[in-house]
């Protein structure tokens, strides 16, 4: 596997064991990681840092994940690219809407490990040339 050291990720997700285990994960796989827990600190955060890709739980408090998305698209285009949606269902009219509009991959909670390395590469293989 590359070495992902540098690479910076963001994650947005407001249960606790969900984003400190992707966390995790993820730092053992040699990227840098934040945790924020709603779409208003995730504003905060992409302002103040460059990210390489921000894993997005949909259901937040303060501002949702479909809100800060369109925030994303408006403010930071070339980074709305690089999100990976994470929800508990997809049964809702409203997040079914979202994933396809956006066109974004997404996991489904709860994911294994393996599942959340692979859509991380996957992703930023296909956005590596932005």
């Amino acid at each position: 596997m590359p070495n992902q050291k540098m690479k910076r990720v963001l994650i947005v997700e407001d249960e606790p064991a969900i984003s400190s285990v992707c966390q995790r994960i993820l730092n053992k796989e040699g990227f840098i990681t934040d945790i924020v827990d709603n779409g208003e600190a995730a504003e905060k955060a992409v302002i103040e840092r460059q990210y390489d890709l921000l894993l997005l739980d949909i259901r937040l408090p303060i501002e949702s994940g479909a809100e800060f998305y369109v925030w994303l698209l408006q403010e930071y285009p070339q980074l709305s690219r690089r999100v990976i949606f994470m929800t508990g269902s997809v049964m809702g009219g409203d997040t079914i809407n979202l994933l396809k509009r956006s066109g974004q991959p997404y996991l489904l909670k709860p994911f294994r490990p393996e599942e959340l390395i692979e859509i991380v590469m996957k992703t930023l293989e296909e956005v590596k040339n932005d």
